[in-house]
């Protein structure tokens, strides 16, 4: 007998992007606003069955006419977001079909990440329940105080740079937002939800970049890497 396991990619598109000065996720990158290529990654993954986008009310057209242009095999459907990034992520879990048994949160400003990340972390999470993708920190770290001076070093030995997808089991990742929820207590990380309600959760190690778009900086690399996939 053949058991079908379902897999949803949650796409949070509902922020505002306020660090960028502008909307970027409808920022044009090689033929595409920088959302398409999310989107587009998301549903080409072979372990994605179904993608839930969580978006502003008033871009929903937008969306709509942005899936119209990309082609897409896989079904998708929209929800509202709400007022915290954890809360869209709420809504997002709520709108999956009842039989949803994993689930990816992605964000849509990562446009660069690999159909193949995806999937290994689908993989993962099936032997450990709960995963993020991340990358080991490179760089030597200061901590600096409010006047920007330098206070220490950090040691960097064993710390990541966490990012998404991140891949839960839908009883879990449920289980850590509603205990989120009923303290009170809000984060920006799905990972930090699962800390709080004491779920332990596994790093996939990322292979290949695969930054968020935050800053104006971020562009040039990021549109370097789309041209590279393209090409």
């Amino acid at each position: 007998m053949i058991f079908f396991t379902m897999k949803v990619a949650l796409m949070v598109a509902a922020g505002k992007g306020q660090r960028m000065g502008s909307d970027k996720l409808w920022l044009e990158l090689d033929g595409l606003p920088l959302v398409g290529h999310t989107w587009r990654h998301l549903d080409q993954a072979a372990s994605v069955d179904q993608v839930v986008l969580v978006v502003r009310n008033e871009s929903r057209a937008s969306f709509e006419a942005l899936g119209g242009r990309l082609g897409l095999r896989k079904p998708y459907t929209f929800v509202d977001g709400g007022a915290e990034r954890q809360d869209s992520v709420w809504a997002g879990l709520q709108a999956c079909p009842s039989d949803t048994q994993w689930v990816a949160i992605q964000d849509a400003a990562r446009p660069c990440t690999s159909s193949a990340l995806i999937d290994a972390c689908f993989q993962a999470a099936e032997r450990h329940g709960a995963v993020v993708a991340a990358h080991r920190v490179a760089d030597t770290l200061k901590r600096v105080d409010d006047g920007d001076r330098i206070e220490e070093t950090v040691n960097r030995e064993g710390l990541w740079a966490v990012q998404t997808p991140q891949v839960f089991s839908m009883e879990l990742i449920v289980r850590a937002l509603n205990r989120v929820r009923s303290d009170g207590r809000v984060f920006t990380d799905d990972t930090a939800a699962c800390e709080h309600a004491g779920i332990p959760v596994w790093v996939v190690e990322s292979a290949q970049p695969n930054p968020k778009v935050t800053y104006p900086s971020d562009l040039p690399f990021v549109s370097w890497l789309l041209a590279k996939e393209k090409g």
